[in-house]
């Protein structure tokens, strides 16, 4: 893979891309502005773009003249409209793992609210935000690392349990899973003499 540097103007937009990122181009010209044009255009043989709509607008916006693009000549025009498509919607498949994620964040000195990693202090709850003053409701939400494996066999426990009519709602508790588990580990429990 080659990655050449062309005229901004000899490299023009896909006309029909269903993508809308007008929202998106700000915080995408900021990120070349503060790291540089790390991830080529991806653009036909003609130098239409098949993937980096946002960073083509970005690159506008900063008034560049050129930027770094793959041609992607190796593709058919069917596979060029699919990875249109594709590269865009993988994205949105991906979340964030909410315990790293701070980690991370606590590392870094930079500001990175423009690029959508908002930082709430204290002061910024208001008056009006407080806790619950009365009883705790009698619920945990206990979260496990498992294998895949171990996954496995504790889900199949908890849809055995449930196909067989073994659960009921416990305790007010209306979470399916919550209630499979605790059925499978009272029943195990009880088979111990635990209970």
């Amino acid at each position: 893979m080659n990655i050449i540097q062309l005229p901004l103007g000899e490299v023009y937009p896909y006309k029909n891309n269903p993508r809308k990122n007008d929202g998106a181009v700000d915080a995408v010209a900021e990120s070349i502005r503060q790291y540089g044009f790390l991830v080529p255009l991806v653009i036909s043989a003609e130098h239409e773009i098949i993937t980096g709509h946002t960073r083509y607008k970005a690159a506008q916006k900063l008034g560049l003249t050129s930027v770094p693009c793959v041609i992607a000549d190796e593709l058919t025009e069917e596979q060029i409209k699919a990875f249109r498509l594709v590269d865009n919607k993988v994205g949105e498949l991906a979340e964030w793992d909410v315990d790293l994620l701070p980690l991370e964040l606590a590392d870094i000195a930079q500001d990175l609210s423009p690029f959508g990693f908002e930082t709430i202090s204290e002061d910024e709850f208001g008056e009006e935000f407080t806790l619950d003053s009365g009883e705790k409701k009698p619920y945990q939400q206990i979260s496990l690392t498992l294998h895949d494996k171990q996954a496995e066999l504790i889900l199949a426990c908890i849809d055995y349990v449930h196909t067989h009519g073994e659960v009921k709602e416990t305790f007010g508790n209306e979470n399916h899973k919550g209630n499979g588990v605790y059925e499978v580990v009272r029943q195990w429990a009880e088979q111990k003499k635990l209970v």
